[in-house]
């Protein structure tokens, strides 16, 4: 039996969710067909709302709907420490220690030449720019700990470094291959806690 032809591009459209496949994308577009329609509404409304609204802090380039972000705003952060993450749910992860006061740098993405990311599609020119600056001591590096993750905080170790800022990374708490938006708040607290020099 085939489906009316609005049901079959949402389902399209779901299954280009991450982690959503086929069968994924059917019962989500059921479920959705089945919803009453102030509800289907209301999530219309918020994907619309989020498309319109969120943008990234000019700054550490974190998700926000106020420029600076909330992080970078904030008067009580130590800007001589930035912890520096992949992606924006990475902060997220940093902010449930409750330990860190420090402010972040988001690269968008990792080093990954077999998907042609290299340093120019990354963050990394407004990092050197923020550090050099000045008022910086100390770049946590808490990319995450897969091979691209470690490729990454390695050649920014080789570029920061000669800058007289201290480098370090975070401490293997994080089982390697994970990521750090599935970390716990004891894992995260140990591995900020563990951090060494780079």
């Amino acid at each position: 039996m085939s489906q009316p032809e609005s049901l079959a591009r949402l389902v399209d459209e779901l299954q280009r969710l991450p982690g959503i496949g086929p069968k994924g994308a059917q019962r989500l577009a059921f479920h959705i067909l089945r919803t009453p329609r102030d509800e289907a509404n209301r999530l219309c409304e918020a994907i619309l709302d989020v498309k319109e609204r969120v943008t990234y802090c000019s700054v550490c380039h974190n998700i926000t709907d106020i420029d600076p972000c909330v992080f970078c705003r904030d008067e009580a952060r130590d800007r001589r420490l930035i912890c520096v993450v992949e992606e924006p749910q990475n902060v997220a992860s940093v902010e449930k220690t409750r330990d860190f006061r420090g402010v972040y740098h988001v690269l968008m993405g990792a080093l990954s030449p077999l998907h042609g990311i290299g340093p120019d599609e990354l963050k990394i020119r407004d990092l050197l720019t923020r550090v050099q600056a000045g008022g910086v001591e100390e770049i946590i590096l808490a990319t995450n700990p897969t091979v691209e993750g470690e490729a990454t905080a390695m050649y920014l170790a080789r570029l920061l470094k000669p800058l007289g800022v201290r480098v370090t990374r975070i401490a293997t708490g994080v089982p390697v291959g994970s990521d750090l938006e599935y970390a716990d708040e004891v894992t995260m607290h140990k591995a900020m806690e563990g951090r060494r020099e780079m």
